[in-house]
């Protein structure tokens, strides 16, 4: 379907709150239902807005995907910054204050072929690998450890709570959405990274 420019009353909006609310309809549609299962309609009703803006603002549904993966990774690289055990931390509590963020990286992990490929986050996974080799050359993490696999399980366990809700919840007898949960189950697995160092 070509492009089109939007009418003279969508002139008048906002275009970046209505970029923004797409976004934020696009994540929870995403999160619930994975990239090929999610309609631009879904997306556009959800957001407020006529459906060819989507094509207008990001080029249809895949583009609009791919700005989601870049402000996601923008805001994973905030997270990255200060000793590892913290990074952890952040991770754990920014997965359970972005539900819908994890729920779309769970999404395109466990559906193979569901999202389109991003050379950017592949690059952005290699950034990871070697920032936790310089941190292991600095002692900050045992020398035995494989980076990646490192890289792998802490970011699983970050996400536990989104993918195994239920397995959390059995294990812990908590809830594991309740922010006091959130709270101490991202304080152990700091705690659990420190005393790796």
């Amino acid at each position: 379907m070509p492009r089109r420019s939007p009418d003279t009353e969508e002139r008048k909006r906002d275009p970046e709150r209505t970029k923004a609310r797409i976004v934020e309809a696009a994540v929870a549609e995403f999160g619930a239902k994975g990239f090929a299962a999610t309609r631009v309609s879904a997306i556009a009703d959800r957001a407020g807005v006529n459906k060819q803006l989507i094509s207008y603002y990001f080029g249809g549904k895949e583009g609009l995907f791919k700005e989601i993966t870049g402000r996601w990774l923008q805001h994973a690289d905030v997270l990255r910054e200060g000793p590892m055990a913290e990074v952890v931390r952040r991770f754990a509590l920014s997965t359970a204050t972005h539900r819908d963020w994890a729920r779309l990286l769970v999404w395109t992990n466990v559906t193979e072929d569901d999202a389109p490929a991003d050379q950017g986050e592949a690059e952005y996974f290699k950034a990871q690998v070697e920032d936790v080799k310089r941190r292991q050359a600095e002692g900050e993490i045992p020398a035995d450890v494989d980076p990646a696999a490192f890289l792998l399980a802490v970011t699983a366990a970050a996400s536990a709570t989104v993918f195994m809700p239920q397995m959390a919840r059995r294990i812990t007898g908590q809830d594991p959405t309740s922010p006091e949960f959130t709270e101490h189950y991202a304080e152990q697995l700091a705690r659990l990274v420190r005393h790796l160092g």
